[in-house]
């Protein structure tokens, strides 16, 4: 059964098997406001736990989209450049930036259930 993690860094991720899909979250979507730019990754880059992948600009600022697992980028989505309202979508229904193939599945066990980022996220207000 695919789960959902989530980061300190406002990543989501959908779980399945060995690969991730990430995205980011409703609070940093929020944060950004009006987008007006993704910069996706290459595929078959290697990333380490913690490297930046993507980039989300919105008419506020930009922020990097972290790797939540070490792996290689095995695909990234090529409609969203040209639809930035997939963003806001869920990740399983095209809201994912790219999918990773995980090195080490055991590093899931770092990320955060829904509700321990429900109340991480209450507690940065």
């Amino acid at each position: 059964m695919a789960e959902m993690k989530y980061t300190k860094d406002h990543e989501c991720v959908y779980v399945d098997g060995d690969v991730v899909w990430v995205g980011i979250t409703d609070y940093a979507r929020e944060a950004l406001g009006d987008l007006v730019y993704v910069e996706l990754p290459e595929i078959g880059k290697s990333l380490t736990k913690g490297d930046d992948f993507a980039v989300v600009e919105s008419v506020k600022t930009a922020a990097e989209v972290y790797s939540p697992v070490d792996g290689d980028v095995i695909e990234a989505n090529d409609n969203m450049p040209d639809d930035l309202e997939l963003i806001t979508k869920p990740l399983n229904d095209g809201g994912w930036i790219a999918k990773i193939k995980m090195s080490d599945t055991a590093q899931l066990d770092d990320l955060m259930d829904e509700s321990a980022y429900k109340e991480y996220v209450e507690n940065l207000d």
